[in-house]
């Protein structure tokens, strides 16, 4: 992982919400960029993101025909990219946020990109339909995991915008939208390519299948939710030290427990086995999102050619 882990663990050892149930099934990840001449470390956290890109806007088999050329991945993956010129737009930030978490689900989760969805939406102008994320995890008992993302860049996680990211995870555990995803991964080849024990796949296509029932599959499913997003700690600091480790961690605890104080009042009871559902919640400060809006879209314009 090119970013330092502030937090990885189990929210119920972190010491807030300590009145929350069910908490078992819920962990953090904190992330932090670093600084460099005093600035927060820019160029770092933008060549992750185009590092990362083509996990998202391309196939596998794109992928691994332009494994040798960087430069022609890079253009092939910007391609797909939805652009606007509006920094406000929630495609260029969603599609951001979404490529992001990409990169941390690959080098931090070790998963398998089994639907790359900037690749598969209906059409360049689109936002990515479903889940922002579709990966599977294989374990070292020859098993796997299920993980339906949400990702997000806000330039605000404080108590009022929670509750569209609650109502957006919600949604993609209704049983309709979840299935569709499973027919999503079993009905592309990206699954054959990525899972080289083709027992293994055939296994994982049988769990997925359309006729099994969804409460055998909830324990598998992983739900990480990437809130990428604008912080005033970052944008005053101007280097990585103990105090602004632990002025992040404190806030990002704080804000991991009215994320899930929220998420299980609206959907403890409404998602069924929902106590089955492993939740991640992954914070990610920066400290202008803007300004990485309006360079993420000038880069993609110049490698798409515009």
């Amino acid at each position: 992982m090119d970013f330092e882990v502030l937090i990885n663990d189990l929210f119920v050892n972190l010491g807030v919400g300590t009145a929350l149930f069910p908490v078992t099934n819920k962990s953090v990840l904190s992330l932090a960029n670093d600084f460099e001449d005093t600035k927060w470390h820019e160029e770092k956290f933008v060549n992750f993101v185009w590092d990362n890109i083509a996990l998202t806007a391309l196939s596998v088999q794109e992928r691994e025909k332009l494994a040798e050329r960087d430069f022609t991945k890079l253009r092939a993956s910007a391609k797909n990219l939805r652009l606007t010129d509006n920094p406000h737009d929630i495609g260029e930030g969603s599609e951001l946020a979404e490529i992001v978490l990409y990169g941390i689900m690959h080098h931090h989760y070790k998963a398998l990109p089994v639907v790359p969805k900037i690749f598969y939406k209906q059409n360049t102008q689109d936002n990515a339909k479903g889940a922002d994320s579709v990966h599977i995890v294989l374990d070292t008992a020859n098993d796997f995991s299920l993980w339906f993302g949400e990702a997000k860049f806000y330039n605000s996680i404080e108590d009022a915008r929670l509750p569209k990211i609650v109502k957006s995870v919600g949604n993609s555990l209704r049983t309709d939208k979840l299935k569709k995803e499973n027919a999503f991964i079993t009905g592309t080849s990206e699954l054959d390519s990525l899972v080289k024990d083709a027992q293994l796949a055939t296994r994982i296509k049988a769990a997925l299948s359309g006729e099994v029932s969804m409460d055998s599959i909830k324990p598998r499913i992983n739900v990480p939710i990437l809130l990428l997003h604008e912080c005033s700690i970052t944008a005053s600091a101007s280097a990585l030290t103990p105090a602004y480790r632990a002025a992040l961690v404190q806030s990002h605890k704080v804000r991991a427990a009215a994320y899930f104080k929220r998420q299980i009042k609206a959907l403890a009871r409404k998602v069924n086995l929902y106590d089955q559902v492993k939740f991640h919640i992954i914070l990610f400060p920066v400290p202008n999102r803007e300004a990485l809006i309006k360079r993420f879209s000038a880069d993609a314009k110049h490698l798409k050619g515009l």
